[in-house]
């Protein structure tokens, strides 16, 4: 089977299926994306794409914005970070605020929220919110080659009104010194970073770099290639929460997924992979785009787990 016809059979197959899981309600502007929606787009080595469902649609790329945030903040102060954020699976929800209590402020790894709120600290980096929000967006029309990449300010709104966990998280960090600049202005970066819109296309793109060892196609390096193979054990052991070592023994590549239904996952020296179904499953994670991806590994047999051909 061609890997087009693979995609196909992927979403004629996602289509049949009646339970889509919950979309979130938490955030109000989630609550209203229809939860049949489903879009599925690879971009290969060799720079061919694939797409099938509503491939083309935007949606709010909320987590999967962490991958995108850490490679900024590893470029601004390299390992330093590790100093303020862990690198271990934290087997709680992503929103969890017992184990940062129990380790003095110090989130357990980049990818849960209070990890990614100390990652948008520095990338705050004594500017306002906008500068930093800017240089996101610049990032990631570079990566995916599409200036159209934009922020949903309605999203950004309602996280910001609702977002009363983020804001104990933040200043519970702020107590211990490890969020440095004022709370409201690290999470109006922090907010804005998650309403950031982008279609599977766009997200399989942008995610190119990590496929390629930390280069971008055009030639240029974007980060080096040991960070992007951290990056990807990072987003393997940590980009699903306390449900990582499931997608890890289901699917068995590097991804990241967002409450807005999206994941990227990463085949290195293979493939960058995008698939968006807004509802999730009980820990939060797209519960068809799972099934999804676990459906290509099978079919394609792509998995960090598996010899070089």
């Amino acid at each position: 089977m061609t890997l087009h016809e693979t995609v196909a059979a992927i979403v004629a197959h996602i289509a049949t299926i009646e339970d889509r899981g919950t979309v979130a309600s938490y955030i109000p502007e989630l609550a209203k994306v229809e939860a049949d929606r489903f879009g599925m787009a690879i971009v290969t080595a060799d720079g061919e794409t694939f797409i099938g469902g509503d491939a083309d649609a935007s949606f709010s790329i909320q987590s999967v914005s962490k991958v995108f945030a850490l490679t900024l903040a590893l470029g601004k102060i390299g390992d330093q970070l590790w100093e303020r954020v862990g690198r271990e699976p934290s087997g709680n929800a992503f929103n969890s605020i017992v184990q940062l209590e129990q380790e003095r402020g110090i989130p357990r790894n980049p990818f849960i929220n209070a990890g990614a709120i100390v990652v948008a600290d520095v990338n705050l980096g004594g500017h306002q919110p906008r500068v930093a929000i800017g240089e996101m967006l610049r990032f990631l029309h570079y990566l995916a080659g599409d200036d159209a990449i934009a922020i949903n300010e309605a999203v950004a709104a309602s996280e910001t009104s609702t977002g009363f966990r983020n804001l104990a998280l933040a200043n519970y960090m702020r107590a211990f010194d490890n969020v440095r600049h004022p709370v409201d202005l690290v999470l109006g970066t922090y907010f804005h970073q998650c309403a950031i819109e982008m279609s599977c296309r766009q997200l399989a793109l942008a995610g190119r770099y990590l496929m390629l060892d930390g280069r971008h196609p055009d030639g240029g390096r974007v980060v080096s290639a040991a960070r992007a193979r951290r990056i990807n054990a990072l987003m393997l052991t940590c980009g699903h929460y306390d449900a990582s070592g499931d997608f890890a023994f289901r699917v068995g590549i590097p991804g990241k997924s967002g409450v807005g239904g999206g994941i990227l996952a990463i085949v290195p020296g293979r493939a960058s992979i995008a698939v968006w179904s807004p509802g999730l499953n009980e820990n939060g994670n797209s519960k068809l785009g799972t099934v999804a991806l676990e459906e290509l590994a099978r079919h394609t047999g792509w998995s960090v787990f598996s010899p070089p051909d």
